[in-house]
């Protein structure tokens, strides 16, 4: 378990840089539109793109066969067998 906490603090810590860096560059394109150049453009459209991703799709570890994954069969009403 210890080691899983030396991980994620460096995870954590980079993702609050980012978040900081991700502001700044929006607060500066809203501020001074003027001033704010390409690189505040980048950062505010790749964070926004990021936040699109969906990340409730992503494969799992449990449950997978050779990291593959596959989409769950469709349940039919009326619980049969098939069709009579």
């Amino acid at each position: 378990m210890a080691v899983r906490g030396v991980v994620l603090v460096p995870v954590v810590a980079l993702g609050f840089v980012a978040g900081g860096l991700w502001w700044w560059a929006v607060l500066r394109l809203v501020l001074v539109p003027q001033q704010a150049g390409l690189v505040e453009g980048a950062v505010a459209a790749g964070g926004w793109g990021l936040s699109l991703l969906p990340v409730h799709v992503t494969a799992s570890r449990g449950g997978t066969r050779g990291g593959i994954t596959r989409a769950s069969r469709r349940r039919r009403s009326g619980g049969g067998s098939g069709p009579s």
